[in-house]
């Protein structure tokens, strides 16, 4: 259980670290940039023996790794895409609602337990994460670019269970540093393109802000595969209070140190979380 706390802790980091962003102006491009040569940094560090470059080319999950490394630059675009066209209310709904996506391939491929309780339980949870991401006056989800939310409900899913499915038992910190390099170096030719087109110059801002969420961003990952791998707990049920968890504490954050307005379906929200929480673990 210390593991999922500890992902849920920062997956939370990266909501705060996103808010301030946004306050004290920090170039988001180049901040995601150096995030994911921080996180694959710190994946290599945890990494005991050699990397050879050869050897992960041959590796069994290596193109699992590779495709994950697109998909990660890939969904950040469609996610800031949906939330400038569609709002982020929407953007938050789509990315936090995918969770049905590992869940369902839990249950189908791995076998795992469903009975009356957990599917209330996951359902419940669905609605919690719905209206705890509402915002205020801001809560419609239909619109006219609707083919954004799709693409973002499917990509996040997709690297949730790609992710858990793909992912070695005995050689995560290197499997983690590969998707993030790919990431990388993805990243860093948009932005040498964006530069060279915009001719904007690199904000030093970027790199103590990058460098904070590609560490916040490496452990997310980390806490959540260790935490998928303790025996007696079920990939159906660490995704459902995992996702649940993060964006109740995430709208209480938003609400303590950012100000934020919550509405009575947040609150709503997360009550219900709690209950989805309760009937989930216990099953």
């Amino acid at each position: 259980m210390i593991y999922l706390i500890l992902s849920i802790l920062s997956s939370t980091g990266i909501f705060v670290l996103f808010k301030l962003y946004d306050k004290y102006k920090v170039n988001t491009l180049q901040a995601i940039v150096v995030n994911y040569i921080t996180a694959c940094t710190v994946g290599l560090f945890y990494y005991n023996g050699e990397v050879v470059f050869s050897e992960i080319t041959q590796a069994k999950w290596f193109y699992a790794a590779l495709g994950l490394g697109f998909l990660f630059i890939a969904i950040f675009n469609v996610m800031a895409l949906t939330a400038q066209k569609n709002g982020l209310s929407v953007a938050s709904v789509a990315s936090k609602m995918s969770v049905i996506i590992p869940i369902v391939f839990g249950i189908y491929v791995y076998n795992e337990s469903i009975g009356t309780q957990k599917i209330i339980g996951i359902i419940l949870a669905l609605f919690a994460v719905y209206l705890t991401s509402l915002k205020v006056k801001e809560d419609k989800v239909v619109t006219h670019s609707i083919y954004l939310p799709i693409l973002l409900f499917l990509g996040s899913g997709i690297i949730d269970t790609s992710i858990n499915h793909f992912a070695p038992d005995d050689n995560i910190p290197l499997f983690s540093a590969t998707i993030f390099a790919v990431s990388a170096i993805i990243g860093f030719i948009i932005l040498s393109l964006k530069s060279v087109k915009q001719k904007n110059n690199f904000d030093l801002k970027s790199i103590p802000f990058g460098i904070a969420l590609g560490i916040v961003n490496y452990y997310s990952i980390y806490f959540l595969l260790k935490a998928l791998r303790v025996d007696g707990f079920e990939s159906s049920s660490i995704f459902t209070i995992n996702n649940v968890i993060i964006v109740a504490v995430s709208t209480l954050i938003g609400l303590l140190l950012f100000k934020e307005r919550i509405s009575k379906k947040n609150w709503i929200g997360i009550l219900i979380a709690i209950v989805s929480i309760i009937l989930v673990t216990l099953t």
